[in-house]
């Protein structure tokens, strides 16, 4: 008897580890610490995915030897996608063998970077401030002139953008979580002229201010994506949890919204509600979570978003001008306290589906479409930062479906992917001792 009940008391233990904390926090920004990051892999050569595995398939297949998706952990939800290879796609057949290198460490929580002509980069640091990153690593002090950020729980100093015309016109946007005597917050964007001597922000002008203005600190977006040298997208959150994040189905406000304006922060002509009566003429579309990931599809100019979702519902999505995606109303994840989101339905006439989905959930934070020659197999691919699961994640595209997906185990929590000018990934991870690392070819 003492025996059967020593048994029953290891199973009951496991059975509790092996479940899902309720009370876990939110999959974006800050929230992932509960969960202990991938080994640092930083000096490690990884192989090619067709060397690492060709299993016997998901549950159900009937191809001998297919390719296995990369998850195999159990999904948070038990809802179903809406077609084949909407979450869960197999590893890709090829890819490229890498490993990754450590540039530049000591940055507090750097949320993004971007190029500069001369091979150094802008970065970004939450709290705060905006640093030069040389080619060869040193870190600047901090540049003058950046606009007051109000740096609580997730928000701060957030994306760089260069203008396309940057050499000759020395202009840089910044967005931000912008404060209000009042003690609300929203997300903006700043337009500025990085001075000669890259040691100052001058003419610093705030173009763009998300409304309404609310009392949270928490889902801010945001990512600065050009359109062309004229027309900016800025994503933008649901301002976390209830009541506001209902908001992201009215778009007479830009509550959980892709919003399109000009460089001076005027309207287009052609944005879908330009001109309407009621509905906000900055929205591009509308009934997004939290969007922290966003480029433009190399070859179709489309513009792709990636947004956190709730307990099992990280989404990739493709956004149309004036179209709804559905946040709050349907999603294919579940609170994080657990249960339902509202209804629980994951669709609903008048409301796109997701590209893909991830379940469990990624944490997803910067994105780029891989154009370079470095990696030859990886053209045209996409390449999306996880936060919590410290990795970086290869989609492959082929008709504006994933048909495939790779795991980059990196080590550290991944907020921002940009591709340089040499043709390698650079990334910046989101930890009190932030680095910027970047992937190259594994040496032989």
């Amino acid at each position: 008897m003492r025996n059967l009940l020593l048994i029953f008391s290891i199973l009951f233990l496991t059975a509790c580890n092996a479940g899902q904390n309720p009370s876990a926090p939110e999959s974006d920004s800050n929230a992932g610490s509960n969960e202990a990051p991938a080994p640092d892999l930083a000096a490690q050569p990884v192989s090619a995915a067709s060397e690492r595995s060709t299993t016997d398939g998901p549950a159900g297949s009937a191809e001998p030897n297919a390719r296995s998706p990369e998850e195999d952990r159990s999904p948070e939800s038990d809802y179903a996608p809406a077609f084949e290879q909407q979450t869960r796609a197999p590893m890709p057949a090829e890819s490229d063998s890498w490993q990754v290198e450590t540039v530049a460490e000591g940055l507090e929580h750097p949320w993004a970077l971007d190029f500069l002509p001369d091979g150094g980069m802008l970065v970004t640091e939450r709290p705060g401030r905006l640093r030069l990153v040389g080619a060869d690593g040193e870190i600047s002090t901090p540049i003058d002139g950046v606009p007051e950020v109000d740096n609580r729980k997730q928000g701060g100093l957030l994306d760089v953008a260069l203008a396309p015309d940057f050499e000759s016109s020395r202009m840089i946007f910044l967005s931000f979580s912008e404060p209000h005597e009042d003690g609300t917050t929203n997300t903006a964007v700043a337009r500025a002229r990085l001075s000669d001597d890259a040691d100052a922000l001058e003419d610093v002008t705030v173009i763009f201010s998300q409304y309404p203005s609310v009392e949270s600190t928490g889902h801010y977006g945001s990512r600065i994506v050009f359109q062309d040298k004229n027309t900016i997208w800025v994503t933008l959150g649901d301002r976390q949890g209830d009541p506001v994040r209902k908001n992201a189905q009215d778009p007479t406000n830009l509550i959980g919204t892709v919003a399109r304006i000009r460089t001076d922060g005027s309207v287009p002509d052609d944005n879908p509600f330009a001109g309407h009566e009621d509905n906000a003429p900055e929205i591009w579309s509308y009934g997004h979570r939290n969007i922290q990931a966003a480029d433009v599809h190399p070859e179709t100019g489309e513009l792709w978003t990636i947004e956190h979702g709730p307990r099992g519902g990280d989404e990739l999505n493709q956004p149309e001008a004036g179209k709804n995606y559905g946040w709050p109303t349907i999603s294919y994840g579940i609170e994080y306290r657990g249960g339902a989101v509202y209804e629980g339905k994951t669709s609903q006439e008048g409301m796109e589906q997701p590209v893909y989905y991830w379940d469990p959930v990624i944490a997803p934070s910067g994105m780029t479409f891989y154009t370079g020659d470095a990696f030859p197999e990886w053209q045209n691919d996409l390449f999306v930062g996880g936060l919590r699961t410290a990795r970086v994640s290869r989609l492959v595209l082929e008709d504006g479906r994933v048909a495939a997906e790779e795991w980059l185990d990196i080590g550290h929590r991944v907020r921002d992917v940009v591709q340089g000018p040499d043709g390698f990934l650079y990334l910046v991870t989101d930890e009190p001792n932030g680095l910027v690392m970047r992937i190259v070819p594994a040496k032989d």
